[in-house]
């Protein structure tokens, strides 16, 4: 068997593109070329790795098992390149929105000082499409914000959290004792459904109460802190998230008669995922 990493490359480019047209476009190949490089990849292993449904090809279960190897091997082949040059290689997170927002800039911001002309992107979610990203292998790990469930990804618990119940100063339920009951009663301004932070929260909150009041649900936490601030409801995000806002005095701390509201943040990626030598380098800058 003689395999090449051209036909490995022809076979992800066919893949991302769609078709043997586009991905000789990338390439710079003829599309016969690409056509040829294809079907001797299928030839050596002896089976077809699309099905040809008219003139489209559709990733079948063989296509499925070879990606993520063809992948790594395509990254350790640019690693192997890069080994006598400067570790230039690009870096792809996706991390949820509390901590693509709130944790993730001061982190970058000490890996730039050190390292500011390498290649870095970013992407901002909820943790649902975060696992989604690194699942696809769209992007190299994932930081999220409550537990993966899918068995393809490995979890790590990455650090801790502390969540928050908060309102507006003259919020009503401020006015009589904090209990369960009481929080109960009072409109919940929360993340949408897929958001780790929603998912924490049902857990360790809400579970708790009776029965819980939803006043609406918000796509992120910067929408959730001015609703909140405006006396629409009373909410729970990460310190981090309204530091600023609880000593300004534009909100304050709800003390809810429950254990202290704490939660881990992981960091995922692909069970078949290459961790490269520059993705290993930034790491070190993803602490506290």
């Amino acid at each position: 068997m003689h395999i090449t990493l051209r036909q490995i490359e022809v076979f992800t480019e066919v893949l991302k593109s769609g078709s043997t047209t586009q991905a000789s476009q990338v390439l710079a190949l003829s599309q016969s070329a690409v056509s040829a490089a294809l079907a001797d990849l299928e030839s050596q292993l002896a089976v077809q790795l699309f099905d040809r449904v008219g003139k489209r090809l559709v990733l079948n279960e063989h296509g499925r098992l070879l990606y993520p190897r063809a992948v790594g091997l395509l990254e350790q082949a640019g690693e192997i390149e890069q080994l006598f040059k400067e570790d230039n290689g690009a870096i792809r997170l996706f991390a949820s929105s509390t901590i693509g927002n709130y944790l993730l800039p001061g982190m970058i911001a000490a890996y730039r000082r050190d390292f500011p002309a390498l290649p870095l992107e970013l992407s901002v979610g909820n943790s649902q499409d975060a696992i989604n990203a690194v699942a696809d292998f769209r992007v190299d790990i994932g930081l999220i914000e409550g537990p993966c469930h899918m068995p393809e990804l490995i979890s790590e618990p990455w650090l801790e959290d502390e969540l928050v119940v908060f309102a507006a100063p003259d919020a009503a339920i401020l006015q009589q004792p904090i209990t369960l009951a009481s929080l109960a009663a009072a409109p919940w301004i929360l993340r949408e459904r897929g958001s780790g932070t929603r998912e924490i929260v049902d857990y360790l909150l809400l579970s708790h109460l009776p029965q819980f009041q939803l006043g609406m649900e918000l796509g992120n936490s910067e929408a959730i802190k001015h609703a909140v601030r405006h006396g629409m409801g009373i909410s729970c995000l990460s310190r981090r998230v309204i530091a600023d806002l609880l000593e300004a005095g534009t909100l304050v701390e709800v003390a809810v008669p429950l254990p202290r509201l704490t939660r881990t943040l992981y960091r995922i990626h692909h069970r078949q995922k290459h961790l490269s030598k520059a993705l290993n380098r930034f790491l070190t800058y993803c602490r506290e």
